[in-house]
């Protein structure tokens, strides 16, 4: 008999934890879990990778380096836009997630870093970006 083992393609059904500093940023493990198919963009590539191998009950918890899960942070991500090109009674604030329709159908997100009468800086890189997080996942099913 052999053990099925997760691969590109998969549809795997999973809890998992991301936590970085000691502070859990998100868990499924208290909520229902999560199912998706390896390689469709449903996740970041980067901890697909990590899955690739584990098999159903496999319960591990991952080190990752900074730039590991959501990548190194890339200071030509941060933008300085013209305020004129946000609408006017949008209320922009440093801190703020504002999204951004690109021509293809998908959303960009950036965070605002600083917002002056002519300008706003938003930074487009993932806020996970250049940290070192813990992954904790739990493989719950594999198809």
């Amino acid at each position: 008999m052999t053990t099925r083992v997760v691969r590109m393609g998969d549809r795997v059904s999973l809890h998992y934890r991301l936590a970085c500093g000691g502070e859990e940023m998100v868990s499924t493990f208290s909520e229902s879990p999560e199912t998706f198919t390896l390689g469709s963009g449903e996740i970041d590539p980067r901890l697909e990778v990590c899955l690739l191998g584990l098999k159903t009950g496999d319960h591990t918890t991952l080190s990752l380096g900074p730039g590991q899960a959501f990548g190194d942070r890339d200071a030509g991500l941060v933008q300085r836009l013209a305020r004129s090109e946000f609408d006017p009674a949008l209320k922009l604030q440093a801190g703020h997630t504002v999204d951004f329709s690109l021509p293809n159908g998908q959303t960009l997100h950036g965070t605002i870093l600083s917002v002056d009468d002519t300008e706003v800086q938003v930074d487009f890189n993932h806020p996970l970006a250049g940290l070192p997080l813990e992954f904790e996942v739990q493989v719950l099913a594999i198809e």
